[in-house]
């Protein structure tokens, strides 16, 4: 497992990530990608704990998902089946079990500080938090295959789309942003006429502006 993790995670947080998964014996698989997850917990019938990761994340959302999922499977075994998910019990395992890993040997200086605002109310997701994913993208790879920020040339966040701009989402629908909710965009989607809201960072290819 060791060196096949190497290939996903920052090569100075493999070893206290090996203590984790050999700690809490861990049954990792890499699997192909999912549009609606990054990665998920779960228990098998037999008792043994399964996390799986998507293998195309980039090396800095690899580890932040992966110690999310391990925050799961120790919120768990420490408190029982019954808590929330997302509960106080899984945000307090997923912050310790972050805290050592927050350091500039491991990120890059310009994600730290968003990353120390993030844990200090963890959420469901990371996509969530917009500054922190838009900021994770930039480390996606490219076509190369290479680590280094480059925006991909046919996406659009949506927060950076005019409003009433036409756009399609990865399924192909097509929606007309609308106004700002809060922190998400009210869209319709036009065939339907039905209104959904996405998050700023959602990316999506512009129609038309």
């Amino acid at each position: 497992m060791r060196a096949t993790l190497k290939n996903y995670i920052p090569q100075a947080a493999l070893t206290s990530v090996m203590q984790l998964i050999e700690l809490y014996q861990v049954h990792l698989k890499i699997v192909n990608d999912r549009q609606s997850k990054h990665g998920d917990f779960r228990t098998l019938s037999n008792g043994k704990h399964v996390i799986t990761v998507n293998h195309s994340l980039n090396k800095y959302r690899f580890l932040i998902t992966l110690i999310h999922e391990i925050a799961h499977l120790v919120a768990f075994e420490t408190y029982g089946r019954s808590i929330k998910p997302h509960g106080r019990e899984w945000k307090y395992v997923f912050q310790k079990l972050m805290l050592p890993l927050i350091n500039p040997k491991i990120f890059p200086d310009e994600i730290l500080p968003f990353l120390a605002t993030h844990f200090k109310n963890p959420k469901a997701s990371s996509d969530t938090d917009a500054k922190l994913s838009i900021l994770l993208k930039k480390y996606d790879q490219t076509s190369t295959g290479s680590d280094h920020p480059e925006k991909a040339s046919a996406k659009n966040y949506i927060f950076e789309l005019p409003l009433g701009s036409i756009f399609q989402t990865s399924n192909g629908r097509l929606f007309k942003k609308g106004h700002r909710l809060r922190k998400r965009y009210q869209c319709e989607e036009l065939k339907t006429k039905r209104q959904y809201v996405f998050q700023p960072n959602a990316e999506v290819e512009l129609i038309k502006s």
